[in-house]
């Protein structure tokens, strides 16, 4: 006999559109500049052994109208400014009850597998019109190509009492997390892959974390877990940013070096190429402590453990260890552009020398 379906009862579907829109955010400032429904993210559970050094200022933009999957559906929508220049829009739309998780699948396949511009340029939008709004809080304002997408299947109760276990072993989690809908059942292996970062406190609730998206059964209906999902989200995107950005400048001042190799002794352009990558190295190195120390593990509990895993299925170490090399990578280019310097002020210097002692030769000569 073919188990009942898993009907959602309440439920929404968290679609994350995050930008990086500044070098900075004044947390404070832009605060107080808002003139929008606004709050501070703060995880519920006293228990969450996570401390967020400086809480994401969120902002209610009320309900808008996005088109997904081929028709228009109503959302509500709030943003999330980050003090390292991150913005996240979130689009939370509900679902209607008694879908069952099986037909949620083909949405999941629009929003994981198929491109989506009109909600992508309407995060783009929203994210000048606040970095104008705001601009007084903002430092050094841009708006990078990149962007990090991410869904949320979100579910506070379905048509009867479901434990973890049950999700599990009988739900669709594995395709709704990939968006497939091929009803070709999913290799073993697959399937393992995806359910293996599972997480749960109880028996009746459950977090799936996929690399692009999540599930999560939570009867008590708080969004923690979403939240730091979201917050390991804008952390990725930070470092992807960073890392293009390395590999920008790396190739620009490898530019300069050569022009400034060619343009004889006397040349400035080793001074300013100094300057500059000394400013890199100050803007890097504050950049790095202020990702790194934005949550802080200060114990081993539930919410910390899944936040934990969330940056590894996101593959952060991997992003983190790109930026410190370049980082690396700009620093040894620093010190060969200290030291060119240092000799050519030396061979300038030596010149300097040599040219007054052939002067006082030559006067000695001439002198009458």
């Amino acid at each position: 006999m073919k188990p009942a379906p898993f009907r959602v009862q309440d439920g929404t579907i968290r679609i994350y559109r995050i930008l990086d829109v500044a070098d900075g955010i004044d947390l404070a400032r832009a605060e107080a500049l808002a003139v929008l429904p606004k709050s501070r993210v703060r995880l519920a559970s006293p228990r969450s052994a996570i401390e967020i050094a400086h809480p994401p200022l969120r902002l209610g933009l009320g309900p808008r109208e996005i088109f997904v999957a081929g028709e228009l559906r109503r959302a509500e929508v709030q943003a999330s400014l980050f003090d390292y220049g991150v913005a996240s829009f979130l689009f939370e739309v509900p679902v209607t009850p008694g879908t069952s998780l099986d037909e949620l699948v083909p949405l999941a396949e629009a929003l994981l597998e198929r491109p989506t511009p009109e909600l992508d340029e309407m995060a783009r939008a929203m994210a000048g019109e606040l970095t104008t709004s705001l601009a007084p809080a903002i430092t050094r304002p841009h708006m990078w190509d990149g962007m990090e997408t991410y869904t949320v299947f979100f579910v506070r109760a379905f048509d009867r009492r479901v434990t973890g276990a049950e999700l599990v072993d009988g739900a669709p989690i594995d395709r709704l997390l990939l968006g497939e809908t091929d009803p070709v059942p999913l290799a073993s292996g697959e399937r393992a892959d995806v359910l293996k970062h599972r997480f749960a406190y109880l028996e009746t609730d459950l977090a799936v974390v996929d690399w692009n998206s999540a599930f999560v059964h939570e009867p008590s209906g708080s969004t923690d877990v979403p939240d730091l999902l979201e917050l390991a989200t804008a952390q990725l995107l930070e470092l992807r940013y960073y890392d293009a950005f390395l590999d920008r400048e790396l190739a620009a001042i490898r530019g300069e070096v050569d022009r400034a190799g060619q343009g004889g002794l006397f040349t400035r352009r080793y001074n300013r190429l100094l300057r500059r990558t000394t400013a890199l190295l100050i803007d890097m190195s504050e950049m790095t402590d202020r990702v790194e120390n934005a949550v802080k593990i200060v114990g081993d509990f539930y919410l910390a453990r899944l936040f934990q895993a969330a940056l590894r299925r996101f593959r952060l170490p991997a992003w983190q260890a790109s930026v410190l090399r370049k980082h690396k990578m700009l620093a040894e280019v620093n010190r060969v552009l200290s030291d060119g310097g240092d000799t050519r002020r030396a061979e300038l210097l030596e010149i300097t020398i040599i040219a007054l002692i052939a002067w006082e030769i030559i006067w000695a000569f001439w002198r009458p």
